[in-house]
């Protein structure tokens, strides 16, 4: 070929695993090559692990690869166009050379100079290997020469892209052909023994990286790829993920050897499909882009190329991503179809939706449509500036919940600015309400409508988009206004973390309650009633706001089946889950046992510790109530427990179970209304820490309903006279750390720094009996040094604060000098004027 190109990127990285459908003879109109990829139902979770085989521990953050940010992917997320879609549509393969190079002229005609770039070159391509086991192109697509089609489009000037897969065919191996490059190695002895599937259809096994001849034909064959001028890889069926994360099968040391060997030739590497969380921060180390969910297609020949729900199932997926994108690599969510509304399977409202969707969570911005065959509406939607500008600013947007079909999500951007996407997923249209302290702003804004190009003028305390239509989306930028406060949590990709940082790892303490049981009597004469029997046990039921559910989840109420509140939560879908969070000591899963029901995985604390059954045999009917998994005996502080369904046709969940670290000296008092005394009740934390008492949901008046006077709190009788007889509850809250999360480190000399434009900042944290003295700079100069040791752990202190600033672009820096850990969990700057 001669579309030489010279390669001048150091290799890194450690080496691993290798080839991929390249060593397979795949030869035109190969069955594969069109075979759909296979439907997620009754596959494994994508996100199981193995009990033996840990999650590796969290990465410094922001998390690079072994040689910082890649430079090909530090900039923005890639834009282009994918073949796949339309080899889907149409049924065969859409990837001949005459098809990718008319894609190529109407990129350059109609979409170049938005920005899109890559026409990626999907599976078939391939013709049979060299006498050296590297690809060949099928002659059949490309009768002149795939190099003729890469020169072209290089000539556009634009990149191009081809794909493969991991793993090896036997036949390869058996011929133990010559590496090019690397005298006395062959193909023979580089499958790993005893032999291993190497990906999800069998096409290949997995490679032996002990033997050093392994790197080195991974290295000929990447080699031979940057001579061509490729720029980019996708890698499919990548493992844990792909529907196996039980490590049965196992790419991930074959990622690291491509990712050496394509970084030297300057070729994007994009991991597919559905990829395992458990090991986000092994795919930033090594690749540029994963996918993070199943493909968007559906299969459904050429009515159309998606649906609806194969949008709606990423927002819950991106529940759980969205902090793992950024400029150390890009969360993937498949190809953007929706350029033409006669092939798209979605409504206009929904290729909006999409369109957003995409945008705001700063994927890769690659259509899937027809290039040549755009309509006028998908053109408008894909060449909208300030939406693409959206994308290209790298910055994913998290959820204030997904508790909701009317969902707010938002980013805050470099700028200052924040992008607010307002979805409606529900099955009417609504008004959807954005609280500015919800996304951490306090005080006015500006807000523009970016799909109408139109300024709606200033809002004081939040915005309310009208009548947004069903599977409908506003999409807004908010410019906070004078004097406003905004609030930086420590995962904003805003906050630069040096040195070697973990988020939470036990280190947080999450915003909790606890329940305080009054037995209220009516008795004359009859003294005090004597208080319910004490326990730290508190039952959420499955509707509870604070639990997390991500997946496709629905609810049923009035069974009749016997379940705790007559109500639960469940799915059919294998990947979803739930999560919960809580300050405790235990926790119990309770649920239905039914025979349509299956093994359930549950992770505590981030780690695989069980796999349950929810299964019942036909003959033993429905159990109700079960408790399925528990755990006694945990370390007081915070922990997560997730269910993931891997098997059956339901999954449920009816309530929790969580033992709470004891909050009070008691859990019960009791009350007279004949005889009224007060209650008093200590508090066994740090007082400063209650943040409120409720019943109900209604906040009882401090200094009025009751009183705080160091650990004492004192609950007022008349008060207590207002509450029916028979057992009250109050909740009483305590405080947590921002959002639940923080940064934390353990080296002398790791620092956290944070640029904004305003008059005063503060950093906010955590205080505790294991935290030491940091030095605290400002524009590089040092300003004090702060003390973060307590005698107690509190939570949202104000550690160190400045104001009267010049109106400029500052920095604060923060570097741990002494105690046993720092933690890092708020900024908080003053905005002088709009930007």
């Amino acid at each position: 070929m001669n579309t030489h190109r010279s390669r001048t990127r150091v290799a890194q990285g450690a080496a691993a695993l290798a080839a991929a459908a390249l060593a397979l003879t795949l030869v035109p109109g190969a069955s594969w090559a069109a075979t759909p990829a296979p439907d997620p139902t009754g596959t494994p979770t994508p996100e199981a692990t193995s009990a033996a085989e840990p999650t590796p521990a969290p990465a410094a953050a922001p998390v690079q690869g072994p040689d910082g940010i890649s430079e090909i992917s530090s900039a923005a997320p890639y834009m282009g166009w994918s073949s796949y879609s339309m080899q889907v549509y149409e049924g065969g393969q859409w990837i001949t050379a005459d098809q990718i190079m008319a894609q190529s002229d109407a990129m350059h005609d109609k979409l170049q100079k938005f920005g899109y770039e890559y026409i990626n070159i999907d599976a078939g391509w391939n013709g049979g290997q060299d006498e050296y086991g590297r690809p060949i192109p099928s002659e059949t697509l490309y009768p002149d020469g795939l190099d003729a089609v890469i020169d072209h489009v290089h000539a556009n000037d634009q990149k191009v892209g081809l794909y493969l897969i991991p793993g090896m065919s036997l036949e390869t191996a058996q011929k133990a052909l010559p590496i090019f490059g690397a005298p006395g190695c062959t193909t023979e002895n580089l499958l790993k023994q005893p032999l291993q599937q190497g990906d999800y259809w069998g096409f290949g096994y997995r490679l032996d990286f002990d033997n050093p001849c392994t790197t080195k034909y991974i290295d000929s064959i990447a080699d031979l790829l940057g001579e061509w001028g490729v720029d980019f890889i996708k890698f499919d069926s990548v493992t844990p993920g792909s529907g196996i994360s039980d490590l049965s099968m196992d790419a991930r040391e074959e990622v690291a050897a491509w990712s050496q060997a394509l970084k030297r030739n300057d070729i994007w590497f994009e991991l597919s499909w559905a990829v395992d969380i458990a090991y986000a921060d092994y795919w930033k180390q090594y690749a540029d882009g994963w996918r993070i969910d199943w493909d968007v297609e559906c299969y459904c020949g050429d009515e159309a190329l998606t649906t609806w729900d194969n949008v709606a199932r990423l927002f819950p997926r991106l529940s759980d991503w969205w902090r793992h994108g950024g400029p150390a690599g890009w969360n993937d969510l498949d190809s953007l179809n929706v350029g033409n509304g006669r092939m798209d399977g979605l409504t206009k409202d929904e290729r909006r939706t999409a369109a957003t969707l995409w945008a705001t969570s700063a994927a890769p911005f690659y259509l899937g449509n027809d290039l040549t065959n755009l309509d006028e509406y998908g053109l408008e939607l894909v060449t909208n500036e300030e939406v693409i500008a959206v994308n290209q600013a790298g910055i994913p947007a998290r959820p204030v919940s997904t508790a909701t079909k009317h969902q707010v999500w938002y980013s805050l951007n470099r700028d200052g600015t924040y992008t607010v996407a307002l979805y409606n997923l529900g099955r009417a249209d609504a008004d959807i309400t954005v609280n500015w302290a919800d996304i951490g702003l306090e005080g006015s804004a500006k807000v523009r409508d970016l799909w109408a190009g139109k300024n709606l003028g200033g809002a004081d305390g939040g915005f309310t988009a009208e009548s947004v239509p069903i599977h409908g989306v506003r999409l807004l930028k908010v410019t906070p206004g004078k004097q406003s406060v905004v609030t930086v949590n420590d995962d904003s990709l805003r906050a630069s973390y040096d040195g070697e940082w973990v988020r939470n790892s036990g280190n947080e303490v999450a915003a909790t309650s606890q329940p305080f049981t009054v037995a209220v009597t009516d008795t004359p004469g009859g003294g005090v009633p004597t208080p319910p029997a004490g326990g730290l046990q508190v039952i959420l039921n499955d509707d509870d706001s604070r639990i997390a559910y991500s997946g496709s989840w629905g609810d049923s109420n009035n069974r009749g089946l016997g379940d705790h509140a007559d109500d639960v939560h469940f799915t059919e879908a294998n990947g979803a889950a739930f999560e919960y969070t809580f300050q405790g000591t235990g926790i119990q899963y309770v649920t239905e046992k039914h025979e349509s029901q299956g093994d359930v995985e549950i992770y505590l604390d981030g780690q695989l510790v069980e796999t349950v059954s929810t299964h019942l045999d036909p003959a033993d009917g429905r159990l109700s109530q079960q408790v399925v998994y528990s755990v006694s005996d945990l370390a007081p502080g915070s922990h997560t427990l997730r269910a993931v369904k891997k098997s059956g046709s339901y999954m449920l969940l009816d309530k929790l179970v969580v033992t709470l670290d004891s909050q009070l000296s008691a859990t019960s008092g009791a009350f007279n209304k004949a005889s009224p005394a007060d209650i008093t009740v200590d508090v066994l934390r740090d007082p400063s820490q209650l943040t409120s008492i409720s019943a109900g949901g209604t906040p009882l008046v401090r200094d009025t309903d009751y009183t705080v006077a160091g650990s004492t709190v004192t609950l007022a009788s008349s008060y207590l006279a207002t509450l029916p007889v028979g057992d009250a509850t109050l909740d009483f809250g305590f405080a947590g750390d921002h959002l639940g999360d923080v940064h934390a480190t353990t080296a002398d000399g790791a620092s956290v720094s944070f640029t904004f434009r305003g008059t005063a900042v503060s950093w906010i944290g955590p205080k505790g009996p294991d935290q030491g003295t940091v030095d605290v700079y400002l524009d590089g100069t040092k300003v004090d040094t702060v003390e973060t040791a307590n005698a107690t752990r509190l939570s949202n202190e104000v550690l160190f604060s400045a104001s009267g600033l010049k109106d400029k672009e500052h920095t604060i820096k923060i570097v741990k000098t002494s105690g046993e850990v720092l933690r890092a969990d708020v900024f908080e700057y003053t905005v002088k004027k709009a930007n």
